[in-house]
């Protein structure tokens, strides 16, 4: 379904269904409002403000988002794939989460993203590098590829996550939860000889 973002600056607590804008350029301001099946694909949003909205079930892949705030705004079984997170307002992106997406290919290098929820996604790939985990509900996500430098990851829960590969001499890890066998990865990083 085509939809005309042009008519109205502002939209509040609205429910927008099965919409396609694959690359278009959209500059408004959303609060309260829910996107159920829509398709965003290289779409960019340009200095677009979200406040307490949802993304479910929609394709989001490849989109930009320059300058766009994101606040309490949650993605939920949502395909948000080579997204380059850095694009956005960095004063406020704050408590955006991600549930069962698959985020490949997304950058979020030396971001601040204290407490967000990054739970059951495929997130292949993903520059977390500098990036500021502290508190973040990383479980059951498959990080595979994903990039770890100078990451602070305390508190950091990452029970039933796999393959990650994090060098604990240059991520902070303070109280990060891991579970056997995945944790094992760990020890990589470290000048040891495992034996059997």
């Amino acid at each position: 379904m085509l939809f005309s973002f042009d008519a109205e600056v502002e939209h509040t607590d609205r429910v927008l269904e099965d919409l396609v804008q694959k690359g278009e350029v959209i500059a408004n301001e959303f609060y309260d409002c829910t996107f159920v099946r829509c398709r965003f694909n290289e779409t960019t949003f340009r200095m677009c403000r979200f406040v307490n909205c949802t993304f479910k079930n929609c394709d989001l892949s490849l989109m930009h988002v320059p300058g766009s705030s994101f606040s309490e705004t949650a993605f939920e079984d949502s395909k948000v794939v080579g997204v380059d997170w850095t694009e956005a307002s960095w004063r406020f992106l704050s408590s955006i989460s991600f549930l069962r997406c698959m985020i490949n290919y997304s950058i979020f290098t030396d971001m601040d993203l204290h407490g967000t929820r990054i739970e059951r996604c495929v997130a292949e790939e993903v520059d977390f590098r500098g990036t500021n985990l502290t508190g973040a509900n990383l479980s059951h996500t498959d990080f595979f590829e994903s990039f770890f430098k100078h990451t602070v990851l305390d508190a950091a829960d990452f029970s039933h996550a796999r393959n990650y590969k994090i060098d604990v001499n240059l991520n902070k890890l303070k109280g990060a939860k891991f579970m056997l066998p995945e944790a094992i990865a760990l020890l990589r990083s470290l000048d040891i000889v495992l034996v059997e």
